[in-house]
């Protein structure tokens, strides 16, 4: 099977030397310090990522309606904003997490679930920054004990990098997507013995099996694993978020979903509802840089 080159592969752009660099002056000079390197980086992959930059702009133009220039000017403000959560999140790995505050929006639904033992389904997106989420669970007392569904695939001197300067040892466990599927088995096991399981709904691997969904105007494809899984287990579903508001301050959301039909395809569509609502508050914190709606 030959990959798309305008899907998502699965992997991020990035160098170690990168992230030293950044963890250097956030050691040094402080966050703002990378902050302001970030304004000439940001810049760079402006300027260079014309096929990003064609995804970005129609996500800007013609999903979210934004004139031409406005779309424009968004593009790098798309940059600029992620590479802040990137850095965000190397900080809080090395150390710096007292540097940021926080806000908990719904999560009495997660200590609920916590206090009956109850195992449940978050469902997350590349939308603001959910990969910091455990400080939030840390900061309220949820040692959770989460499995996050993830495709590995980054580069590994950049995995080894990011592990060998992380502070605290991740109080949740990972379950890799693997092609002979036992990753299916894992999640019913963690779902059967009342654990917590994390996915992002909103990418797939070519090859997986998707779910059609209209989303911001247009049809877009989802994951089916997520949706499939929770409406065959009938386990409680959560959509959580964890958005980039100003200066070093977090914004965790956590939302029963309430669908209108328990199967899959009405819980995508609540999932893209909800959403939906998180990008009409936070329109840069989109990142899918690649060709989401198949347009071209």
């Amino acid at each position: 099977m030959h990959n798309n080159p305008t899907k998502w592969q699965g992997k991020s752009k990035g160098t170690v030397l990168g992230y030293r660099i950044f963890v250097f002056l956030m050691k040094h000079l402080g966050i703002y310090a990378a902050y302001s390197l970030l304004v000439f980086v940001a810049l760079y992959y402006f300027l260079t990522e014309w096929q990003s930059n064609r995804f970005m702009y129609y996500y800007f133009r013609h999903r979210l309606g934004y004139s031409a220039p406005k779309a424009f000017c968004s593009l790098y403000l798309s940059y600029f904003t992620f590479g802040q959560t990137i850095i965000d999140k190397i900080a809080i790995l090395a150390g710096l997490e007292e540097k940021y505050t926080y806000t908990f929006d719904g999560v009495e639904h997660l200590k609920e679930l916590l206090a009956n033992r109850q195992s449940a389904i978050l469902i997350s997106a590349h939308i603001g920054n959910f990969e910091i989420a455990e400080p939030f669970f840390r900061k309220i007392d949820l040692e959770l004990q989460i499995s996050t569904v993830i495709a590995d695939m980054e580069r590994s001197v950049i995995k080894d990098y990011i592990q060998s300067i992380s502070q605290k040892k991740p109080s949740h466990q990972y379950i890799v997507i693997a092609e002979d599927m036992s990753h299916i088995f894992k999640i019913n096991e963690a779902l059967g013995t009342n654990k917590i399981v994390c996915f992002t709904g909103d990418r797939y691997l070519q090859g997986t099996r998707a779910l059609k969904a209209p989303f911001l105007g247009a049809e877009a494809s989802f994951p089916a694993g997520p949706f499939l899984i929770a409406a065959k287990k009938k386990v409680p579903v959560v959509f959580v978020y964890v958005m980039k508001e100003k200066h070093l301050h977090y914004h965790l959301y956590a939302r029963i979903a309430h669908p209108v039909t328990p199967d899959a395809a009405g819980l995508l569509s609540t999932y893209t509802d909800n959403m939906e609502q998180m990008l009409q508050q936070y329109p840069l914190q989109w990142f899918n840089y690649f060709d989401f709606w198949d347009f071209f």
